[in-house]
């Protein structure tokens, strides 16, 4: 009987031990189990942000498009580093609507760049419109690139324009591929635009030559990179007044900024402004041609409309001393000078120092139909004329000047040699680059220019 309580009670024994160590088991078990998915979890997390911040794409191809969590961190408010204004900012700080670096923003400290001194101006695009002025971005921070060339022509029934229609490329088989780069490539490129568009009107009586181009041609300076055009030429008006109306409605709505022309004297004085970067660079048009009391090409007067005559400087005199105080830099495009002559006449001479006392920074003349001397007056460079640019089919040196503006002023002025021949116009180089720049230094006493074209006073 006691053999028997004694087997019982080991067996018991032995149950209650393994009852407990598979108890003991489950339960270590259960959790590491819970353990382990809680590491991979997070460990899936990780990786998920990991492929967010380095390969935005794999989660979702189109995210960025619909504002949603993309590349470079940039989507929703708040997610990777950008503040609620939706302006991207580093380790997810800022002030509102502004991006700042390490998350700090206010008043330019602490990394923060202070607004520019136009600013005000820039975040009014109705003043903007309605005081002729454009924001430009620059190739080069705190430098603005500026080029110029001379008289174009887009009548179709004249031979540049007619070659061009015949190419197979248009416009870009008349200009050279490395003479357009340049023309592209600077931030403000303008060029003296000597005829009207429209599909009316008609010629002026007894005026020799009288040049039309269709509307729809505008779009070749947008192809050449024009920013801006003069209007102040003695062709402007070749076709009567509804023509010249129609150039101007033209112009407009191509988005091409033009000055020298206008509805009346007012708006034909009117200057341009291009702010760039932190730059106000301002330019006025002004023609001296015709030399006649009642010009073919009407000036424009408080009434009616037509082009800036400055046969007087007076009023031309009058708009660069009021332009002058608000920019940064003014340069002054005229249409001056004798036909086919590389000398200046007496009239040009007579102004040029007087728009040099009244505030230009930069003088270029066109109109002479080939290239005139550079000169210094008092620190600042005259350009008489840049020559035809794609105007005929004569073969005609031309050139396109580029001048680097800084907020100090002037830093450098470039005279490109070119060549106008068949229809097109090509940059020139090595021995044609050499002769060209050779001859301007023969009729340029008042000015010094290297070997590469850099122009400085003597």
């Amino acid at each position: 009987m006691k053999k028997r309580k004694r087997k019982k009670h080991l067996l018991n024994m032995v149950i209650i031990f393994w009852t407990t160590l598979l108890g003991v088991v489950l339960a270590g078990s259960v959790v590491f189990l819970i353990y382990y998915a809680k590491s991979g979890e997070g460990q899936e997390t990780a990786s998920l942000q990991e492929r967010v911040q380095q390969e935005p794409s794999a989660v979702r191809p189109d995210a960025a498009a619909e504002g949603l969590p993309g590349q470079s961190g940039q989507g929703l408010a708040g997610w990777e580093g950008e503040d609620a204004a939706g302006q991207a900012t580093q380790d997810g700080q800022g002030a509102a609507g502004q991006a700042t670096q390490n998350g700090q923003g206010g008043d330019g400290q602490d990394g923060q760049e202070a607004p520019g001194k136009y600013a005000d101006i820039l975040s009014d695009s109705e003043y903007m419109a309605a005081n002729g002025i454009y924001a430009k971005e620059t190739a080069e921070e705190g430098k603005v690139t500026m080029a110029f060339a001379g008289d174009i022509l887009f009548d179709p029934g004249y031979s540049v324009m007619s070659r061009i229609l015949q190419r197979q490329n248009g416009i870009y088989d008349s200009i050279s591929e490395d003479l357009m780069a340049e023309m592209r490539g600077a931030d403000i490129f303008m060029l003296n635009n000597e005829f009207p568009y429209s599909n009316r009107g008609a010629p002026t009586e007894g005026k020799q030559f009288t040049f039309r181009a269709k509307p729809e041609y505008v779009q070749l300076l947008h192809d050449m990179g024009a920013d801006i055009v003069s209007l102040a030429n003695n062709h402007a008006y070749d076709y009567g007044p509804d023509a010249f109306l129609d150039t101007m409605d033209t112009l407009k709505e191509a988005g091409i900024p033009f000055v020298g022309a206008g509805n009346n004297l007012e708006e034909a004085a009117a200057p341009i402004y291009f702010i760039a970067g932190d730059i106000k660079i301002a330019v006025v048009s002004a023609t001296q041609i015709e030399r006649l009391d009642n010009p073919d090409t009407k000036g424009a007067t408080d009434t009616s409309a037509g082009v800036f005559r400055c046969w007087n400087p007076d009023k031309l005199l009058e708009a660069v001393r009021e332009v002058k105080q608000q920019c940064d830099f003014l340069v002054v495009y005229i249409h001056w000078g004798t036909e086919s002559t590389d000398v200046p006449d007496w009239a040009q001479l007579d102004q040029a120092p007087k728009l040099v006392e009244a505030g230009a920074d930069l003088i270029i003349g066109d109109h002479s139909h080939c290239l005139q001397p550079i000169q210094y007056i008092n620190g600042v460079p005259v350009v008489y004329s840049l020559g035809n640019f794609l105007f005929n089919s004569r073969q005609l040196d031309t050139c396109l000047v580029k001048a680097v503006i800084t907020e100090e002023g002037l830093e450098s002025l470039q005279f490109l040699p070119a060549l106008q021949k068949n229809c097109t116009t090509t940059l020139l180089h090595e021995e044609e680059k050499e002769r060209v720049l050779s001859y301007m230094r023969s009729i340029s006493p008042k000015a010094s220019i290297d070997e590469e074209g850099y122009v400085t006073a003597p």
